[in-house]
């Protein structure tokens, strides 16, 4: 891929699963990397591994929902590195519940995380890219397409962010500012987000369902974070730079069966 060394990049829920492998595939490419998490221990594990590699990373403890943090995140990274090239909006939560049982309390709670942080991001981005382009890449699911019965608060929180993805994005070409922006639609991943919200369900349950996704996967097994890290590097690359409000999936052919 073209033109990821010496971007300077800011990864969001960086500390575990997709946020993880990002953060790794671009200093391994030879961005700079800032990286965002409230897991404050895990997100320094990594930044020592990767740094005992070479790699140009530091971690910074985000709270992605404050509002106000968002703008002081994004000037500190300029003042610092000269420009943001990449925000990766990947931070969320999935909590299981259908219409009927899902709890206000938890539809708010994931509509706060997956969808106003993204708003805040973007939003914030913008204002910084404006001038000498960017791309923002916001990391939707596959359940930003199509439903699960079972994430009534998830499905909703994804669909918002692909069509807020398009809508920022067709805002920027409109305006004439150099920023691409695109949204991510993994499909079920190996990560601790999936197990932690199957490991909510009973122990039957939880079994049924987990079969039921793998049933439905044509290749047979969930991806691996690498394989989504790698397609978000592609969005955010020189590569990708004809694409903008694209929604890209990478599911293992789910939503194609």
């Amino acid at each position: 891929m073209k033109g990821l060394a010496d971007k300077v990049v800011v990864v969001t829920g960086a500390a575990r699963g997709i946020g993880r492998a990002t953060v790794a595939a671009f200093a391994r490419g030879g961005s700079a990397v800032v990286a965002t998490d409230l897991l404050s221990d895990e997100l320094s594990e990594l930044v020592a591994e990767l740094r005992a590699e070479g790699g140009k990373v530091e971690g910074v403890y985000q709270d992605v929902t404050d509002a106000a943090a968002w703008p002081r995140l994004l000037a500190d990274v300029v003042a610092r590195h000269g420009r943001l090239d990449v925000l990766v909006n990947n931070a969320g939560i999935a909590i299981i519940g259908n219409i009927e049982e899902q709890t206000l309390e938890d539809w708010r709670l994931t509509s706060k995380v997956n969808v106003e942080s993204v708003f805040l991001g973007t939003q914030a981005a913008i204002a910084v890219m404006r001038q000498n382009g960017g791309a923002i890449v916001n990391v939707a699911s596959i359940a930003g397409n199509v439903g699960e019965p079972n994430l009534a608060a998830y499905n909703a929180s994804k669909g918002a962010v692909k069509l807020l993805t398009i809508n920022a994005a067709l805002h920027c070409a409109r305006h004439g500012y150099p920023i691409r922006v695109n949204s991510i639609h993994p499909g079920y991943t190996d990560t601790p987000l999936v197990s932690n919200a199957i490991g909510t369900m009973p122990e039957e349950e939880g079994g049924k369902f987990t079969a039921e996704i793998l049933s439905h996967i044509p290749v047979g097994r969930l991806a691996l974070p690498e394989e989504i890290a790698e397609p978000i590097l592609f969005l955010a690359s020189d590569s990708a730079s004809y694409m903008t409000g694209s929604a890209l999936i990478v599911d293992g052919g789910y939503t194609a069966a």
